[in-house]
């Protein structure tokens, strides 16, 4: 036991030492990185709200991005590096003491602002659509299944800081092979996170109530803050800054996915009517699985660029003017 407390003194001396040097340049960043995390996840949970429904979103999107979430914040407070800098703040100045410990800062956002949008999930569910497979065969995604995914991020949650407790109190020295564990959990979980999203988002045809503002700001932000927390952790923090690469990388496919689906959307709405017309919806009212086009909203795309949410009786158009196509 003494030789553990050993090490963990000149662990802490030598970043009490490094904390009374912080790097100008790393400490902007920081900053930046960690305003640029409450930004990115507004237009997510403004989107939810703004449209009233969560459709779109998968559940297990939900699921897998909140335990990663919770073992990623999990994994920077356990880790022998955190706790050595939280230890100094009692020796440092206060803004050193804060310059140091923004790396937790930005893990701990970045969890409250996910858990915030499981919240709305579980809010904003609608509570009768499903997501077709094909014509035979649905998948239901009921009130149930948010409240089981809501229950089960609430008990991996208090499991997560019982454990950690735990070792804390009595097992101090297996702090670090718990954070490893808690970092490869992370690290797995976000790897397997964006799958169902983007099989969802393919089927659907549409983004739904998934923010692509978010993920335009997300996806080269991830790999900034990654290399941020390489820099703060080193080599030995890899179970830390590692996620955040991972979930860059298929942050990435998820968000080229979403722009193709608006653009493929956004030239439908285009078409003009007459010939020209009646090729361009030929062009567009297929998508590449031989289904009916769908505009932003998740509605199938008619001669006129209406949907069948649009109102049947509707003062702007009338029969009378619906051009017969030519043979």
């Amino acid at each position: 036991m003494d030789f553990f407390k050993g090490l963990m003194t000149d662990l802490a001396s030598s970043r009490c030492e490094k904390l009374q040097a912080p790097s100008y340049l790393n400490l902007t960043l920081s900053i930046l990185i960690l305003l640029g995390i409450l930004v990115s996840y507004l237009p997510q949970h403004y989107r939810i709200i703004a449209r009233g429904t969560s459709e779109g979103i998968s559940p297990y999107f939900i699921l897998l991005g909140t335990t990663s979430g919770t073992c990623a914040f999990a994994n920077i407070l356990v880790l022998p590096a955190s706790r050595a800098d939280v230890a100094c703040c009692k020796t440092v100045s206060t803004f050193e003491c804060v310059a140091g410990l923004l790396g937790i800062a930005q893990v701990g956002v970045q969890w409250f602002c996910f858990s915030v949008i499981l919240l709305l999930f579980l809010v904003f569910f609608p509570r009768g659509p499903t997501l077709p497979i094909d014509e035979t065969e649905q998948q239901q995604y009921t009130w149930k299944t948010a409240v089981t995914v809501a229950f089960v991020c609430l008990l991996h949650g208090l499991a997560v800081i019982i454990t950690s407790a735990a070792l804390i109190m009595s097992r101090p020295h297996h702090l670090g092979t718990w954070a490893n564990i808690l970092g490869i959990t992370a690290t797995v979980l976000a790897a397997i996170q964006y799958l169902p999203q983007i099989w969802m988002t393919w089927h659907l045809g549409h983004v739904g109530s998934l923010s692509i503002p978010m993920m335009l700001i997300q996806t080269p932000g991830s790999f900034v803050w990654s290399g941020s927390l390489a820099a703060r952790l080193g080599i030995e923090g890899w179970s830390t800054w590692g996620v955040f690469l991972v979930t860059g990388c298929l942050q990435g496919c998820l968000l080229a996915m979403g722009i193709y689906f608006e653009v493929r959307a956004r030239k439908a709405k285009q078409c003009t009517e007459g010939e020209t017309h009646a090729r361009c919806v030929v062009g567009y009212m297929q998508g590449e699985n031989g289904q009916a086009e769908t505009d932003d909203e998740g509605g199938t795309l008619v001669e006129d660029g209406w949907n069948e949410r649009t109102p049947l009786l509707n003062g702007s158009r009338k029969s009378s003017q619906t051009p017969t196509p030519q043979r």
